[in-house]
């Protein structure tokens, strides 16, 4: 296993782009790091910065950033989750997940994967993809972000 990493790479590798009502959406992704650090008090103090490199049981939040021509009418975004991260949790309630690489969505507490003795409840580190709703107020705007945090596996 690889102990550092360009987290480059890894913001290269969350967003897939999406299409939908003939409506080319460009995503871009942006990595950071959460630091722990101390105020002259004695308090503990978090703090997120850009991630240039990362190593195991890193904390990160990952921004993904969408934008389009302003249309009408919504359409959905999906997000890969690297292999090298274990998804925690996101800042949108209504984001499906999936736990098999994209072919079935749902909510986290509602998905099922294969254990060792039989099926069991998703977890977060289960999860592989992302996908939520630009509703039509959103979608009018033209551009709108979403995050989420994980740590690094």
């Amino acid at each position: 296993m690889r102990k550092v990493m360009f987290a480059a790479l890894l913001a290269g590798a969350i967003a897939v782009p999406a299409l939908a009502q003939d409506v080319a959406v460009s995503l871009q992704s942006a990595v950071f790091i959460e630091r722990l650090g101390h105020t002259g008090d004695g308090r503990v103090q978090r703090r997120i910065e850009p991630a240039a490199r990362l190593k195991h049981g890193d904390r990160v939040v990952l921004m993904v950033e969408w934008q389009a021509r302003p249309a009408q009418q919504g359409f959905t975004v999906t997000s890969a989750i690297p292999a090298t991260i274990a998804f925690e949790r996101t800042s949108n309630e209504a984001v499906e997940v999936s736990v098999d690489g994209g072919k079935h969505w749902g909510m986290l507490g509602a998905l099922k994967v294969s254990g060792r003795d039989g099926p069991r409840l998703a977890s977060p580190e289960d999860v592989t993809h992302l996908r939520w709703q630009v509703a039509s107020n959103d979608a009018q705007r033209g551009m709108g972000r979403m995050t989420y945090s994980a740590i690094v596996r």
